[in-house]
């Protein structure tokens, strides 16, 4: 591998993905200790989380109609944390696959206009020098010069009928 065909980009969507579990940990213990943290962020989703867990957990084994106590405060804020934590990181990575996908969309974009005016330039230079032919021979001689070619028309797709290719008796 070529050192300067290293795409940086990977490489900075890697680090950003290391930074974000340090990150998560410290919003984490923010979550803990921060009262309102702690009551409006963290305890609701550990408490639905819980909820649809155990009801999916009684469910497979048959209990249908017992109800799930909540978790106490301790517990749900842990829970509530870790849940945040994994949120962090999960965004931060789909936020690069995002901004990988949308970097790898523009150079296909990039690379399709280089061709196309790579084609409008070749079909330019063909042009000017089909002019040029038809100037030469002009000037030797008047031959008249071909006409220039338009687009071949589409080949005939469906065969000719059978009725046409067997003779008749």
């Amino acid at each position: 591998m070529v050192a300067g065909a290293f795409p940086i980009a990977k490489l900075l969507t890697l680090g950003a993905r290391q930074l974000s579990r340090p990150l998560a940990a410290r919003i984490k213990a923010g979550a803990r200790a921060s009262p309102f943290f702690r009551t409006y962020i963290c305890l609701p989703p550990a408490q639905l989380y819980h909820w649809v867990e155990m009801r999916a957990k009684m469910r497979i084994m048959g209990f249908r109609g017992a109800a799930v106590k909540p978790l106490n405060e301790e517990a749900a804020a842990e829970l509530g944390a870790e849940l945040l934590g994994e949120a962090i990181v999960f965004g931060v990575g789909g936020l690069c696959l995002y901004l990988e996908y949308s970097r790898q969309a523009g150079q296909a974009r990039r690379r399709e206009e280089e061709q196309a005016a790579a084609l409008r330039d070749m079909a330019a230079a063909l042009e000017r020098m089909r002019g040029e032919l038809d100037a030469l021979l002009a000037e030797r001689g008047g031959a008249t010069p071909s006409p220039a070619p338009t687009q071949s028309p589409a080949p005939n797709p469906s065969p000719a009928p059978a009725a046409q290719l067997v003779p008749a008796h």
